[in-house]
């Protein structure tokens, strides 16, 4: 597909609006933490995680699924996510609050008619994902209280993270018994949900115990067990995957200590899970699932490596001293945001070394002048 093909300028005109998230969110979240940032982010600090996984994730999940649908009706949710963001950003948070909706239904239609064309345990799964994050934005828009809405926009990302593990590991023999399981984790992870809206503290227990058992069940289950002994990209997926995992149980762990005991960890249960597990997620499947979306080659390379590391560094950072250090949390989440940075670079070298090769491999035909 050529670089001016309309499908293809649309998804990158939407990758530009979750960029454009990604980074004010950031720096929403960065001058929550105390750091000085430019005064246009304001509104971006107060809408810190609506950005992120709305503005971002929801986009770039959405124009993953929009790929998967192969029409153009299917990029309906993206682009009303993306138009969410710059309507929060711009402080129109009502209409705001109203396309996230939009686009979350939109989402919830498309996996409905991807279901029904591949009935399977993952696309379920999907349309169960959607579905929560349709549930975090009508609370959003109704002004109902934080907590409710990160429990089932999280839902939202834990289950379409689980469900592309499905997808991508289908094939791949798998213990009797694993289906079951998961789905009694996911229910339990969406009971917490539900509980959350009337009951906080029981709704926060159930939703912790359910994020440490689908840690449990992914440590057991998937494949990276066996693939962190291959080679290659397989291998650096492993790493990103079986590190996200471990923080997914300390996510587990803070959320329903946090609930039961007092302990002072929330910026450890939100975080541990939005950056230790989701953005771990993220590092493993991008490049695999960026090929597909913006029609580009990938070179991997040892130096893919760097973004996970820095990660978990970053993090031990935040969370060891910086639990009892606000100085010390501000520097772990600026180094949080330099490995997120780093990550963007190391994409977009690979990109370009793809790129290289694939003219050396395809060399334009020389035309000779025979005037």
């Amino acid at each position: 597909m050529r670089l001016s093909s309309p499908a293809r300028i649309a998804r990158l005109g939407l990758l530009a609006f979750a960029g454009a998230s990604l980074v004010l969110g950031v720096a929403g979240g960065l001058a929550r933490l105390g750091l000085d940032m430019p005064s246009g982010a304001a509104n971006a600090t107060v809408l810190h995680g609506t950005l992120m996984i709305g503005g971002f994730l929801g986009t770039v999940i959405g124009i993953e699924r929009a790929v998967a649908l192969a029409g153009w009706a299917g990029f309906l949710a993206p682009l009303g996510s993306g138009l969410a963001a710059l309507a929060l950003i711009g402080g129109y948070v009502a209409p705001g609050a109203w396309l996230l909706v939009f686009a979350s239904a939109a989402l919830v239609v498309v996996g409905g008619v991807l279901a029904r064309r591949q009935f399977a345990a993952h696309t379920v799964l999907l349309l169960v994902a959607s579905c929560a994050w349709l549930g975090a934005n009508v609370l959003f828009a109704l002004g109902a209280g934080g907590d409710a809405i990160f429990s089932w926009g999280f839902a939202f990302l834990v289950l379409t993270i689980a469900a592309e593990r499905l997808e991508l590991t289908r094939l791949a023999p798998r213990r009797l018994g694993a289906q079951p399981l998961l789905l009694a984790v996911v229910a339990t992870l969406l009971a917490g949900c539900a509980l959350a809206v009337w009951r906080p503290i029981e709704g926060a227990v159930l939703y912790g115990l359910a994020l440490a058992a689908l840690a449990a069940w992914l440590f057991a289950f998937d494949v990276a067990r066996r693939t962190i002994r291959s080679h290659g990209l397989a291998r650096y997926a492993a790493v990103c995957l079986l590190g996200g995992y471990a923080w997914l149980a300390i996510a587990g762990a803070a959320w329903a200590g946090a609930a039961l005991f007092g302990w002072p960890v929330r910026d450890l249960a939100l975080h541990a899970l939005a950056l230790g597990f989701v953005l771990s997620m993220i590092f493993a499947h991008a490049p695999i699932i960026a090929p597909a979306i913006v029609r580009v080659k990938i070179a991997f390379g040892p130096y893919f490596y760097i973004a996970p590391v820095a990660l978990h560094l970053s993090l031990v950072v935040r969370f060891v001293p910086g639990i009892v250090d606000p100085r010390a949390r501000a520097v772990g989440g600026a180094l949080n945001a330099a490995t997120l940075a780093a990550f963007v670079i190391v994409m977009v070298y690979a990109t370009y070394r793809g790129a290289r090769q694939s003219r050396r491999a395809h060399p334009e035909p020389v035309v000779q002048n025979r005037g």
